[in-house]
């Protein structure tokens, strides 16, 4: 006879741990996705605010959208949402040197090569067309132009590929009503107190100001930078980035919408950070992410209400925080997500995503109550490497630079890197060579796209490229920029697609 361990109790209830974005995600994305007979109770209180900033993203978005079954034309409506095809970055390279981040792919491949090395070859050759006169995604935006398409045609040029803007705060509210079709409870109160058991250091409850006390097996932090439950309670520990990405603070404030309505996201750099602007259909979204160490409060405050395109809507709220993650993200019985996971500066949009990448992978190792160790680790390194890939990215914008202009830029052209951004960037300017680290998030095409609007040019291109002739060259760049510039005029604009199908009919729910 062998004996057998007996398969430990499955999870009863899971208890969130403050709305917003984050909070709202997690419990749509358990309703959907987990048996009904597990409980799931948010906590959030109406008197404590949350920064809903969070008003980009990037195509992942869909993916989670799907899973939920949302329709997107009643997802935009309700949300104030546009179309997002890239972001626009100005004077990041140099003072007057502006591109796009587009999402979508850039040229056709043509044999083991991809398109961007033949491109590279013509311009060691003396050609002067642009990188993303071969992107439709591109293309559009900069005619603020959109309409789904997978593909152009009959070639094997990539289609359109799109984000989303909208107003997170709205966005919460519609999964909060989503989730009343499930059976989520949600609860009006703030947190007093955190109870651990004894024996091992596990979350047992939490006590409201009410006095009450509510229980549950697996805790999911959503409380924003103060982290109740992961720091506050277990005291888990914060990984600094901030000598990589030394801004630490933002000045956020809503301005009047303004025609015509852009298709993507602007980041325009200023002597000690940068500036977003996100176009929703009832106003657009602004502020200022700095770094107190260079600029006080006031002067970035003044640079950014001097640099919006439309009346202000509102009075400017200063943010603070500190660029990093937490040491653990699942600690023992609790799983932060959000803010209370860990902070990236939007640059690249990706906050949401990293919710929807954390929950994709909960629920991949999503625990029984005995809380196996090996799951816990396994959650913690892949959703670590993926935030440390992005930060390596993100650092890349700052780091290539040619401006000299204030102490800010100095700082971050000189810096050293984390080893792995030195690596790729070594392997990008000798030969123009890109490679993808185990699946990561920012493709090798978004890389290609800071790097090469950011001014750093490979001193060589990949040796196959020279397999073409010179009038084969010529001619199958010139076929690719003829198929895009077609395919991007019969776009129409992005205005007309909201006006047809997804344009806001009442005003936004508060």
């Amino acid at each position: 006879m062998h004996s057998t361990t007996p398969i430990a109790s499955t999870i009863k209830k899971i208890v969130i741990v403050g709305g917003g974005t984050a909070g709202w995600m997690a419990a749509a994305t358990f309703a959907r996705t987990l048996d009904n007979s597990i409980s799931i109770q948010l906590i959030e209180s109406d008197d404590i605010g949350t920064v809903g900033v969070g008003e980009a993203t990037i195509p992942q978005i869909q993916l989670f959208n799907g899973l939920l079954g949302l329709d997107e034309n009643d997802f935009l409506r309700n949300t104030q949402g546009t179309i997002k095809l890239g972001i626009q970055f100005n004077h990041w390279g140099t003072i007057d040197s502006s591109y796009l981040h587009a999402f979508s792919g850039i040229g056709i491949d043509l044999g083991m090569l991809d398109f961007y090395h033949y491109w590279l070859r013509s311009q060691a050759e003396g050609g002067d067309s642009s990188l993303w006169d071969y992107s439709l995604n591109a293309t559009a935006a900069q005619q603020n132009r959109f309409e789904k398409m997978e593909r152009v045609s009959n070639t094997r040029l990539p289609g359109i590929n799109y984000a989303y803007h909208f107003d997170a705060s709205l966005f919460a509210q519609y999964l909060r009503r989503y989730c009343e079709q499930y059976a989520v409870v949600r609860t009006e109160g703030k947190i007093t107190q955190v109870t651990r058991r004894r024996d091992d250091g596990f979350i047992e409850s939490v006590t409201l100001e009410n006095g009450a006390t509510i229980d549950g097996d697996l805790f999911i932090d959503c409380s924003g930078f103060r982290g109740l439950l992961i720091e506050g309670a277990l005291k888990t520990g914060y990984e600094d980035w901030s000598h990589w990405l030394p801004c630490d603070s933002a000045i956020a404030a809503p301005c009047a919408a303004t025609e015509p309505l852009l298709p993507y996201t602007k980041a325009t750099a200023h002597t000690a950070g940068w500036q977003w602007r996100i176009p929703l259909q009832h106003r657009t979204g602004n502020g200022h992410v700095f770094s107190s160490k260079f600029m006080s409060a006031d002067e970035a405050t003044h640079i950014l209400i001097n640099n919006l395109d439309g009346e202000l809507l509102a009075e400017p709220r200063k943010l603070h925080f500190t660029t990093g993650m937490r040491k653990k993200f699942w600690n023992k019985n609790c799983v932060a997500l959000g803010l209370a996971a860990g902070f990236m500066e939007p640059l690249e949009s990706t906050s949401i995503h990293l919710v929807q990448s954390a929950l994709g992978k909960l629920i991949d190792l999503f625990p029984r109550n005995n809380f196996v160790q090996a799951d816990t680790d396994e959650f913690n390194r892949q959703l670590g490497n993926e935030y440390q890939q992005i930060r390596d990215f993100i650092i890349l914008h700052y780091h290539a630079t040619q401006r000299s202009d204030s102490a800010f830029w100095n700082y971050c052209r000189t810096m050293e890197v984390p080893d792995n951004l030195t690596r790729k960037l070594n392997l990008f300017k000798h030969n123009g060579r890109l490679f993808r680290d185990n699946n990561e998030l920012f493709t090798e095409t978004g890389w290609l796209q800071v790097l090469i609007g950011q001014g750093v040019t490979p001193n060589a291109y990949h040796p196959l490229a020279d397999a073409l002739t010179a009038d084969q060259l010529s001619d199958y760049l010139t076929d690719i920029k003829t198929i895009v510039t077609k395919a991007a005029r019969l776009l129409p604009t992005h205005q007309s697609y909201i006006a047809k199908h997804c344009a806001a009919t009442t005003p936004p729910h508060r």
